[in-house]
């Protein structure tokens, strides 16, 4: 018997994209690079504001 393909769904990927894990290092990196802002101010703003990405792109911004 031939072995079933798992489906590859979208399901979960819009709220991952809502979020910046600031403890993974591509995602910060990613956020410092498209800000203009250090990793390290990333981070912080994570720690200050939660996860949320426009919340975190908000402090950023400042």
């Amino acid at each position: 018997m031939a072995k079933a393909t798992k489906n590859k769904t979208t399901r979960g990927r819009k709220q991952d994209r809502a979020r910046v894990a600031g403890g993974q290092k591509y995602e910060v990196g990613y956020e410092a690079k498209k800000t203009g802002r250090s990793a390290s101010a990333v981070k912080k703003a994570v720690k200050k504001v939660g996860n949320g990405r426009k919340k975190v792109e908000k402090r950023l911004a400042r």
